[in-house]
């Protein structure tokens, strides 16, 4: 009874000292007025504790830092479009493995349930191309009706899936991971019942345009306000958004050098995601196999019966092989990746040596006649558009919307006498790249990386670069989705 006792005075002790020290607590005051904050006496400015980002579904961190971009070995083709210089790319998320069917079929699904009924067309425009799989001198019509919707293929790549497409994709998955982070912390409940416009959308819920079936909202500091409100992107309980990762960024993660650093040096470089040149492991259980899918020679896309080399004559599923020193899946082999940039074969030569990309089209967010943002669109979204030049005439780090031809592609790049009374606001590419004349390069074309099943080994080594236009799809080009990280490079802080 006496040892009882003792135990719950420890208890009750240890409870009212945990009260005391969190009534003792220094509130949180500004270092430059001295004001306390997230106190509604004064107005109630809030401020949100300073939390590491939560890694969002499916995505791996990405230790940023410099590297060498470029090819690693010489080209056979001669094309020398990547020649290797030195660049920095910050921390950054990047999908685990590539999207799947699976994961594209939810997309579909979704589109089907909210725009199905009034937009058809939309749900029509986001499905995959599956006749991508139709070869003239091949037999292929059982993948054209199975590959995309069979159970058996839920987990390998989604292809046919052209850059559009995988763009449209990414916002779709932005918006479904916050909604869901708002109804998991309380804030809105589950509605079924979305419809056209009426559908959660990160940008219209910030805007005050999407209320959404409250639950029970966020608590509202400002003494004249209702108490509750909606939650602000400086609440830091939203992510930024999923899209695909740049050229430089995949590059950087496909290398996954981090395995081959000490003291701030790397002591190997790479020709591809793994150490050494040959494409085979050493692991004595999978020994001779190769560690990557992609076609061995002609005729030969998997090997021999009995003993197959990567037991692949298609895309395998997504999580199929070794993953690199980052722990990523098939950044060589399976299936190549559309990447955010514009394709130019002069890229290399002029972006940037910090977060390179070429691409860039600046907008703003439209506004309606009194300067409020202008209500959003029939499918629920906030609308954009281009910046004007009068809104960029007085600004010194670029001075149009579109930079897509900046350098490469401009009228001032090209070789033309006259190439000082070209118009400032030129943005046709057409004095250099005459698509369909000289060229097969337009401002349509985009960065493809890695290799496929159906590419040779030269194609497994990251630096290597295609381009195919953005409307456009393959059996061969499947994607996956980036994200920026947000404060330190690292967890813990720098």
């Amino acid at each position: 009874m006496f040892k009882m006792n003792k135990l719950f005075l420890i208890v009750v002790g240890l409870v009212l000292l945990t009260i005391f020290s969190t009534s003792c607590k220094p509130k949180q005051r500004s270092r430059t007025t001295g004001w306390e904050y997230n106190n509604p006496k004064n107005g109630g400015f809030e401020v949100a504790q300073s939390d590491e980002q939560i890694t969002g579904p499916g995505l791996v961190l990405i230790e940023g830092g410099t590297f060498t971009m470029g090819s690693t070995s010489e080209t056979p083709f001669y094309e020398w479009d990547n020649s290797p210089r030195k660049v920095t790319v910050s921390s950054f998320y990047i999908d685990q493995t590539e999207v799947s069917n699976i994961a594209y079929l939810e997309y579909i699904f979704w589109l089907n349930r909210v725009y199905g009924q009034s937009y058809p067309l939309v749900v029509q425009n986001a499905l995959p191309d599956t006749l991508v799989w139709r070869d003239r001198l091949a037999y292929n019509e059982p993948l054209v009706q199975t590959y995309f919707r069979h159970p058996s293929y839920q987990n390998y790549p989604v292809v046919g899936v052209s850059w559009v497409q995988a763009n449209d994709f990414a916002s779709w998955r932005s918006d479904r991971v916050n909604e869901g982070l708002l109804i998991d912390a309380g804030i809105l409940d589950f509605d079924p019942d979305q419809v056209d416009e009426n559908n959660f959308n990160t940008d219209a819920y910030l805007a005050g345009q999407y209320a959404g079936l409250v639950k029970e909202g966020k608590k509202d500091l400002d003494p004249n306000g209702t108490g509750v409100r909606n939650v602000r992107f400086e609440d830091g309980l939203l992510l930024p958004n999923y899209r695909l990762p740049t050229e430089a960024e995949w590059e950087y993660a496909a290398l996954g050098l981090v395995g081959n650093t000490l003291y701030n040096r790397v002591v190997e470089r790479r020709q591809y995601p793994w150490n050494g040149s040959g494409i085979r492991t050493d692991e004595t259980k999978y020994y001779g196999s190769f560690v990557a899918n992609f076609k061995i020679g002609s005729g030969d896309y998997m090997g021999v019966a009995g003993n197959l080399n990567d037991g692949a004559s298609i895309p395998a599923s997504v999580g199929s092989y070794w993953p690199n020193d980052y722990g990523i899946y098939n950044m060589a082999g399976n299936v190549s990746e559309w990447v955010l940039d514009v394709y130019r074969p002069m890229t290399p030569e002029f972006v940037s040596d910090f977060n390179p990309y070429r691409g860039n089209v600046f907008k703003n967010v439209k506004k309606d006649i009194d300067g409020g943002i202008a209500p959003k669109d029939s499918l629920g979204r906030i609308v954009y558009e281009n910046i004007t030049p009068e809104e960029a005439a007085s600004r010194k780090n670029y001075r149009k919307a579109d930079n897509v031809n900046y350098r490469d592609g401009d009228y001032q790049s090209g070789i033309r006498a006259d190439w000082l009374d070209g118009e400032e606001e030129e943005t046709d590419s057409k004095s250099m790249y005459d698509y369909g004349q000289t060229t097969l390069i337009s401002d349509k074309a985009r960065v493809v990386k890695g290799g496929s099943w159906d590419d040779g080994v030269y194609y497994l080594s990251p630096g290597t670069r295609r381009f195919l236009n953005e409307d456009e799809s393959a059996s061969t080009i499947g994607f996956r989705c980036a994200m920026i990280r947000v404060g330190s490079a690292i967890p813990g802080g720098n």
